[in-house]
């Protein structure tokens, strides 16, 4: 687990590194945008498409969906407690709860568990991630960001716009072919490897390029420290808890309840600038917990364990 973690801090480095030094005038925003487009029109659906293809999907997919979402709401509606409780203004509020609520099922949920526990583990995550944290992020993440947030734009988007989208294009493919018993050609299967042999370091990489050390502020201390605590504490313990009642291997119980504990994800940057919610305090509990989960990872691990 050690030596897991110390790989994929060093790769992340490079991306700090990057945003540092901005080789050829490569500004980190810059870099990153062109590789996170890459990997999710790409890397990501042909990883999609390789590992659903051949997946056991069935009853354990449904006990995913209900792990992750029951996860995802339990955060939810704790930090909405906390913020009231606190009395926090609409944008911190709503930054908040974004935070506290979905985890980095992907961009570090998948190096990480892949690294661990051996390809297998790539299954739990793409299922956690599609049929649970995906879904909930661009419907209720979107509403809750609406709510305590601004929204400038006349155009109104359906809840299921969502799925107009590379990934979930993959995964419908993929499901339908593995429903239908249909089996992938040696030569596509290796091409479909070969590109999901990409997604690893570049999630990586870019985790590194979007972690904002000018975001960390004493201000956002007070704000930040509650998120930590439900982020990295209790919906561990509850995921713990639930996960006693699904029928499913021990192993596969230990990689869906890592997968729940990891830091804030990413994408949460991208909905508070799009309707104004406190940008700055969520970068900071990106990267708080980000660095935080390279202590507390192996920690729950070893508890599970």
């Amino acid at each position: 687990m050690n030596s897991t973690l110390i790989q994929m801090t060093l790769i992340m480095a490079c991306g700090v590194v990057w945003r540092i030094l901005k080789p050829a005038g490569l500004g980190a925003e810059q870099a990153r945008g062109v590789l996170t487009t890459v990997v999710y029109y790409l890397f990501l659906p042909a990883m999609i498409l390789e590992v659903l293809w051949t997946a056991d999907i069935g009853w354990q997919s449904l006990q995913y969906s209900l792990l992750g979402m029951s996860c995802i709401v339990f955060g939810i509606v704790f930090s909405w407690a906390c913020g009231v409780l606190l009395k926090l203004e609409h944008n911190r509020l709503g930054a908040m709860i974004l935070a506290a609520a979905f985890p980095n099922v992907t961009y570090l949920g998948l190096p990480v568990l892949e690294q661990i526990f051996g390809h297998w583990a790539r299954s739990v995550v793409i299922q956690l991630d599609l049929f649970a944290a995906a879904p909930l992020v661009f419907t209720v993440g979107i509403m809750i960001a609406r709510h305590y947030g601004e929204d400038d734009t006349q155009q109104s988007k359906s809840v299921l716009s969502f799925l107009n989208a590379p990934p979930f294009w993959a995964a419908a493919l993929a499901v339908t072919l593995n429903l239908n018993g249909v089996v992938a050609p040696l030569w596509l299967a290796g091409v479909l490897q070969k590109l999901s042999v990409a997604v690893v370091p570049l999630m990586l990489f870019s985790l590194g390029l979007a972690l904002s050390w000018s975001a960390l502020t004493w201000r956002n201390v007070p704000y930040v420290l509650p998120v930590i605590l439900i982020k990295m504490a209790f919906m561990p313990l509850f995921a713990m808890m639930l996960v006693g009642h699904l029928s499913m291997a021990e192993q596969y119980k230990t990689a869906a309840v890592m997968d729940m504990a990891m830091p804030s994800m990413l994408l949460g940057v991208v909905l508070c600038d799009r309707y104004r919610l406190d940008s700055s305090l969520y970068a900071m509990v990106v990267t708080v917990t980000t660095v935080l989960s390279l202590i507390t990872l192996p920690f729950l691990y070893g508890v599970l364990q």
